[in-house]
This record gives C-alpha cells, sequence and structure tokens, in this order.
C-alpha cells in the first residue's frame, strides 16, 4: 500500500486471537492490546515479555491480598458503599434472589417486554432476580405505613440477565439499588444526585456526569456516566410519582438509583474486563488465577 506522494506504508501485524484472549484475563491496558507490529517475530517476541510482567503484577497483586487486604474490591467496595448510605439515613434491607414472575409483571415485565428474553426462569412461575426494584417496592409498600417519610432503603446483592457475553457484561452482577419515597417534588432531583455523588465519591471516582436517557422499564431516566471506556453507564436514576407505581399501590413522590458495582470497579481499575472484577472461580480480586 502507498499514499499519493509515493511512500509506502509497511503492513503491521496484530495479536493473534488467542493471545490477544489471554492479554485481555491478564488485564492489558487498552493501550497494549492496540499494539501493531512489523512481523510475528516481534508481535510473539512482545507477547512473552508482557505476559511475563502481568504474570508479575498478578501475583504481587495476590500477595498483596494475602498478607494486608484479605478481602477482594468487590468485597470492600460493598461494605463502604453500606457505611456511607447507613450514614446518610438509608435502611439496608436483604431480599430474596429468586423472585416471582408475578412481581416481574408489577413492572410490566411480561412476554412482550424486551427484557422479558434476558430472565433466567427457575420454574413457570419463579426466576432469578434480574433486578432489585420488584423487591424493593414490596417492602416500601410496608414500611410507608409503618414509619415517618421520607423514608430510605437499598440493597446490594447479585443479580442474574442473559445478557450478551462482551467484555462489559456478565450474567451474574452485582448490583446496589436505593430509594427514598416520601420526598417533595421539588428537592428530588437534587436527592437523586447527591446519593449518585456519595456512590461516586465512596468508589473513589471523580470524574463522571449525568446524562438524560430512555429506559426500557422507567421510560426517562437520569444516568450516570463515566467519559471513559467510550462514555460508560455506572448508575441509572429514576423518579417517580410514576405510571408503575400504581401496581404497587404508591403514591408518595421517590427517588431510586441503581449501580452495576464491577462497573464502578472496572471504572477505577481503568479496565475493560467485567467478568474478571466479579464472582469467579477463575479470579480473584481481579486476578486471573491460572497464571504460572
Amino acid at each position: 500500500m502507498s499514499f499519493p506522494n509515493g511512500i509506502k506504508q509497511m503492513p503491521t501485524m496484530k495479536w493473534t486471537r488467542s493471545q490477544h484472549r489471554r492479554l485481555l484475563e491478564l488485564n492489558a491496558a487498552p493501550e497494549e492490546i492496540k499494539q501493531d507490529f512489523p512481523d510475528s517475530n516481534r508481535r510473539n517476541q512482545a507477547f512473552s515479555a508482557l505476559v511475563k510482567r502481568l504474570t508479575k503484577k498478578g501475583r504481587q497483586r495476590l500477595d498483596h491480598l494475602r498478607r494486608r487486604r484479605r478481602r477482594p474490591a468487590l468485597c470492600r467496595l460493598e461494605s463502604a458503599l453500606v457505611d456511607s448510605l447507613t450514614r446518610m439515613g438509608l435502611v439496608q434491607v436483604t431480599t430474596p434472589v429468586i423472585m416471582s414472575k408475578g412481581l416481574l409483571a408489577r413492572m410490566n415485565i411480561t412476554p412482550e417486554h424486551p427484557l422479558h428474553a434476558q430472565v433466567y426462569w427457575i420454574e413457570s412461575d419463579k426466576c432469578l432476580r434480574p433486578m432489585l426494584a420488584p423487591h424493593l417496592y414490596y417492602v416500601m409498600k410496608d414500611l410507608l405505613r409503618l414509619w415517618e417519610k421520607p423514608v430510605g432503603i437499598f440493597e446490594v446483592g447479585p443479580c442474574f440477565r442473559k445478557e450478551s457475553q462482551g467484555a462489559r457484561h456478565s450474567i451474574e452482577f452485582t448490583m446496589l439499588n436505593l430509594c427514598e419515597f416520601g420526598l417533595p417534588e421539588p428537592e428530588r432531583e437534587a436527592r437523586l444526585k447527591a446519593f449518585a455523588r456519595v456512590v461516586m465519591e465512596t468508589a473513589g471516582i471523580d470524574t463522571y456526569h449525568f446524562e438524560t436517557e430512555s429506559s426500557a422499564v422507567y421510560g426517562t431516566t437520569i444516568d450516570v456516566v463515566s467519559p471513559n471506556h467510550g462514555g460508560l453507564e455506572l448508575g441509572s436514576g429514576a423518579m417517580g410519582p410514576h405510571p408503575l407505581d400504581h401496581a404497587w399501590r404508591v403514591i408518595e413522590p421517590w427517588v431510586g438509583i441503581g449501580f452495576g458495582l464491577e462497573r464502578l470497579l472496572m471504572a477505577v481499575d481503568a479496565g475493560d474486563n467485567l467478568s474478571r472484577l466479579g464472582r469467579s472461580i477463575s479470579y480473584l480480586d481481579g486476578v486471573r488465577l491460572n497464571i504460572p
């Protein structure tokens, strides 16, 4: 190949498919993944050197986990978020991982809804929860009778969806969902963004912005977006009253926002492989365990 001025452009080679996969497993940086090489010999030499360096780094991280931290980043982040949100006055709840078909239907997730195809059904009327919101609605409707308003609760736990198997998706992921009901309507958006700021600060993320987006469940949402990773969505918030509230017999103004903890960790870690940051038998604290 040559340019109009007659200067030839030398052909370049990229990583092989197996090399690319291995570098992703070892959490190579994006600029390392995108390298070009003039020939296969230089590429293979660079691959060997890079794998050696990344392996050493992984061993050091595992040693630090064993001797100092003792808990992987996902567990540490969950604990920090629980501390931050309870200090704000929210109450933590824990609800079942198994969800009834009827509760999903109250969220309008019926066979015609796009999310319905991503649900893991374990019986005809039960599934692994794809979201936390239905159970939080169920708990909140009674707490609004029992407690003085406003009432704020949150949950952190695993959710399951038949997501595309890209590096930014996982079939099992950890959600934080928080909501506060009984707020004066003029205060809702400020309160929602205050919750988002606390979550971002706790996770150690200081660069983000808010975007208004369209959601398959809530219609219009206020999303928290990282400018890194091509505009990675870290959280998604909504405000009510909302038409979904009628199914739960809730009339109070509210705010709610949810975050994927693995995505928060990915934004902090500057990596691009979500699966290594979550629940895994192949990774520990982000390190692939089949390193030599």
